[in-house]
């Protein structure tokens, strides 16, 4: 008796693995497609662990000592005007001064946290360890700008407790302050970027802190109220953006300012916004990274 003939179909056959993922047990990802999906949470919030624990593990040198310099700045600045200087908008002296040495310390905390850390990188050639793994320009954007926004969050906290209870220091628009800050932290944290991916060399880096960092901060109103300034000195001081962020700050704590808060609001989102896409638009390029 003849055995029945076995047939086998093309669907019943081993099928070899499509490729795509790891092991071959996913299907094959069309072109661009990354198997993280959209966004990369694990490589983003490891790159953000990252950066914040860069200023918590030396907090003594990233908290301490910027409360040390803004306790030298009140106390100088005490000693040496407050007697003889009456109010300014209403309130004392060292009401409309504690806002400016607030802000102007975050920013240059959140400028450090990100350029620092790029420079570092750099320098030291291990950048290769940030820019290998699968993480998007933007993602690397948002990573080290997260970053600088904690840091800058984390010393306003600390400088805050400390004024309120060494000078009473009010908070009369608690959202715009934080608002403001936020901003303040996301700009110069981006600027931060920028300084930290176009230098090659910390001469660079310091170049860039002295004669660019430094006098948009002490320029800006932050010891002084600009009213009192030349009309010539005035228009400079209202292209400065980071005097719409000192005088936000100020609008949040003590409830007056030289400029409409609105109008700051406008400045500071839109610079903010540029600096973000120019930060996203070197990661792209790899500008000065991949070179």
């Amino acid at each position: 008796m003849t055995a029945p003939m076995q047939t086998t179909s093309a669907s019943s056959a081993p099928q070899e693995p499509t490729g795509g993922g790891f092991g071959g047990d996913q299907q094959g990802l069309a072109m661009g497609v990354r198997r993280f999906g959209r966004w990369n949470w694990l490589g983003l919030v490891s790159l953000i662990r990252r950066e914040v624990l860069r200023f918590t593990v030396v907090w003594t040198q990233t908290l301490l000592a910027p409360l040390a310099t803004a306790a030298l700045f009140l106390t100088i600045f005490a000693l040496a005007i407050g007697p003889t200087r009456g109010d300014v908008m209403g309130v004392p002296f060292l009401h409309f001064l504690a806002p400016g040495i607030l802000t102007m310390t975050v920013i240059q905390n959140a400028f450090t946290n990100t350029s620092s850390s790029i420079m570092v990188s750099k320098v030291q050639g291990n950048i290769v360890d940030t820019l290998m793994p699968p993480l998007s320009p933007l993602e690397l954007t948002v990573g080290y700008m997260v970053g600088g926004v904690a840091r800058g969050l984390v010393v306003a906290s600390v400088i805050w407790v400390a004024l309120a209870i060494t000078v009473g220091l009010p908070m009369v628009h608690p959202l715009a302050t934080l608002t403001f800050v936020v901003l303040g932290a996301l700009m110069l944290g981006g600027i931060g970027v920028i300084a930290g991916i176009y230098s090659q060399k910390f001469d660079q880096m310091a170049a860039i802190t002295n004669f660019v960092i430094t006098p948009l901060s002490f320029l800006s109103g932050t010891f002084y109220s600009v009213e009192t300034l030349p009309a010539w000195f005035r228009a400079l001081t209202h292209v400065n953006p980071v005097f719409y962020l000192i005088d936000g700050v100020r609008f949040g704590v003590i409830g007056q300012s030289d400029s409409a808060p609105l109008l700051g609001l406008a400045v500071v989102g839109a610079t903010t916004a540029a600096i973000v896409f120019a930060c996203w638009r070197m990661f792209t390029l790899g500008t000065r990274l991949k070179s």
